[in-house]
């Protein structure tokens, strides 16, 4: 009989304590997620009117590939109010240049749109030094442009392996599928977190990958493309 009410107590601490464990996208104030053509068809109003702040939205792979539902998700998202980046996965043995400019025929961003992300995920055969070379040149062809510091996305494990240290200029999107926030072996700190890859939405028929911003929608909003500078007219009547 103890030995029962020893169990059942065990049992009811768990209970209580998966019941008050936070969830990681409120332990954040900004918070969005990111989608491909394998989310379907996404109804965006319910996304928006979910209290999404932002999406990342697959848009080429290496040379050639583009996925078939960026148009209609860029377009959408962007009538639907939500702060919209693009991402590009990146082929280590594919001409960098190609890369870029398969990305940069598709994808137009305007004032206010997030920064062009590169998907980092395999170094191939490549040598570390070679590797991070054609990693860095899609960066600053990216940057020159768009006129706006790319993101880089990796893994944690990839990152610490392959790239930490090397791109600190660049803001920092990491996957690491767990409550504990990713740490990186260099000490640098990331700007965006992929916590999950089975996540809920209004909006979309099945799983979907969620992720957090470390920092405000004001620090959010000064990573997009700037708006253009209003030009004061000392002769303007005011």
């Amino acid at each position: 009989m103890n030995q029962s009410r020893f169990i059942l107590s065990l049992l009811l601490c768990a209970l209580l304590s998966a019941c008050g464990k936070e969830e990681v996208s409120e332990r954040y104030a900004v918070s969005g997620l990111d989608v491909s053509r394998y989310q379907g068809v996404v109804n965006w109003d319910s996304v928006a009117n979910a209290g999404h702040h932002f999406v990342f939205i697959k848009a080429s792979e290496g040379w050639t590939h583009r996925d078939i539902a960026f148009r209609a998700n860029w377009a959408e998202a962007g009538r639907a109010g939500i702060r919209r980046g693009a991402y590009h996965f990146f082929l280590p043995h594919t001409s960098v240049e190609r890369q870029l400019s398969n990305f940069i025929d598709l994808v137009k961003l305007q004032p206010g749109d997030l920064p062009p992300v590169l998907d980092v995920e395999n170094r191939g055969d490549l040598s570390g030094p070679d590797f991070v070379a054609h990693v860095r040149q899609w960066l600053r062809l990216a940057e020159d442009h768009y006129g706006v510091k790319p993101i880089l996305y990796t893994g944690l494990n990839f990152y610490n392996r392959h790239l930490a240290g090397q791109f600190n200029e660049y803001p920092l999107w990491l996957a690491r599928y767990n409550d504990h926030e990713p740490v990186t072996v260099c000490g640098r700190p990331f700007q965006f977190w992929q916590y999950t890859d089975r996540a809920a939405s209004p909006g979309i028929v099945g799983a979907v990958d969620r992720n957090v911003f470390s920092g405000t929608l004001a620090q959010l909003d000064s990573l997009c493309v700037p708006y253009p500078a209003t030009v004061h007219d000392p002769l303007a009547i005011n």
